[in-house]
């Protein structure tokens, strides 16, 4: 049988390219101010954007390096050399001390804005996690416990971004507010959520939000999570609403997209098409349980095996897992872990699913997988090994499983963001 690994890395590769920094970022730049850049990145993709404006400014522009400022926030092993511009790698998913210092200078950097200054934010997904600015009355070990609750929940990143706007010093327009004296907000965005909702990227922080105090209440609520009383007292604190449409930070604010989920997963499918495979795109915004979703995608691959279709099934989006066991992954793992259980014994079907950032879940460290792939080898390993991938499912452990079965994509930072890139191929 043909090993369709190299097509399944290149779906993943394609996907990942239309997205990058590199390739996307300087024709979007804004013109150049009579006086600062002052550039506030934050994300996966931070330091990359960071760098990416260094070369459209300094060498294109030709602007006097002394007029270039900033700070990038990037997750941890995602630096990258940059010349102006002081890059900062922080904790993600969970928040850590270099990002609350992070965030702080951010917003003292913001504040010093003049209105001869061009206030440059260049945001990606991981900007939440990275700037970490607790509103008043609540402790940095507080914030690190709502997030570590909300990450465990399975709540989708959407309603999580609405419990942290409203914790939070500089996210739900809040770093617009510090810094509205400059001449101009330009943020430009790499989009790693779906439907693409500003407001939601790195948790909005230079637009304004829809979202109520009382809505992030109802999400404590929904969840059942185990807040400590202080951020509830937070959440009932009308100082702790976020900025809402009109509020004078956005005068002179303006948002752009320049990436989107939906480039990506049209990239991907490409691929498959070129392959000579007939496609069926899912698109790129599903949600949902991780183990849920695969069960829907195999039956649809069941069901193109048996009527001799050669099919490539295609999705992105960003799926949820709800925590119960103590194991490592993350959705796209499970979901991957999910599909082997579903599959197995079913030949010529291979699949691949993993997050653009190159890392999903685990514990925030550069070398962590960015998903895993699955084919008759695996279900090879799986018999020989005597994995019951059904166990490791109840405890969460798709990292344990596909270590032993040598399935984990290992790709390192990638350096962007635009969620998960999931196919299943039927020969």
């Amino acid at each position: 049988m043909t090993d369709r690994r190299p097509l399944l890395r290149a779906i993943f590769d394609a996907a990942v390219a239309a997205a990058h920094p590199d390739t996307m970022l300087g024709r979007h730049l804004p013109p150049l101010p009579k006086g600062r850049v002052i550039c506030l990145a934050a994300g996966k993709g931070a330091a990359a954007m960071a760098a990416s404006a260094e070369r459209h400014y300094l060498d294109e522009m030709k602007l006097d390096p002394s007029r270039l400022i900033g700070i990038a926030t990037t997750r941890h092993g995602h630096g990258v050399p940059t010349r102006r511009i002081t890059v900062i790698e922080a904790g993600h998913p969970v928040p850590d001390e270099a990002g609350l210092k992070a965030a702080d200078d951010t917003l003292r950097l913001a504040a010093e804005a003049t209105p001869d200054d061009l206030l440059l934010v260049l945001l990606s997904g991981g900007g939440s996690a990275n700037w970490i600015a607790p509103a008043e009355g609540i402790t940095f070990a507080q914030k690190q416990q709502v997030n570590r609750a909300l990450l465990r929940s399975g709540a989708p990143i959407g309603e999580m971004n609405v419990v942290r706007k409203h914790l939070s010093r500089i996210k739900g327009g809040r770093l617009a507010r510090a810094g509205q004296r400059a001449a101009a907000i330009v943020t430009l965005a790499i989009s790693d959520v779906p439907h693409d909702d500003p407001s939601a990227i790195a948790s909005g922080p230079t637009v304004s939000d829809s979202t109520t105090l009382a809505d992030a209440r109802a999400i404590v609520a929904k969840y059942n999570l185990s807040v400590d009383d202080a951020v509830r007292r937070a959440l009932n604190d009308p100082r702790n609403e976020s900025c809402k449409a009109g509020d004078p930070a956005f005068a002179r604010a303006r948002f752009e997209l320049i990436a989107r989920p939906k480039a990506s997963h049209e990239a991907a499918v490409k691929v498959a098409k070129d392959a000579g495979y007939e496609t069926v795109a899912l698109g790129a915004d599903l949600e949902g349980e991780a183990r849920d979703v695969a069960a829907m995608h195999a039956e649809m691959a069941l069901k193109a095996r048996a009527e001799g279709r050669r099919l490539a099934i295609l999705s992105g989006g960003e799926l949820t897992v709800t925590v119960s066991g103590n194991g490592r992954g993350g959705p796209n793992q499970e979901y991957a872990l999910a599909l082997a259980a579903l599959l197995k014994d079913t030949p010529a079907i291979a699949a691949i699913a993993a997050d653009t950032d190159g890392a999903d879940g685990g514990a925030g460290s550069a070398s962590d997988p960015a998903g895993a792939m699955i084919d008759t080898t695996t279900f090879a390993k799986m018999k020989s090994l005597d994995l019951d991938p059904r166990a490791y499912l109840a405890n969460n452990d798709a990292t344990g499983f596909f270590s032993q079965t040598g399935d984990l994509l290992v790709t390192g930072p990638t350096l962007t963001n635009v969620n998960d890139v999931r196919a299943i191929l039927v020969d």
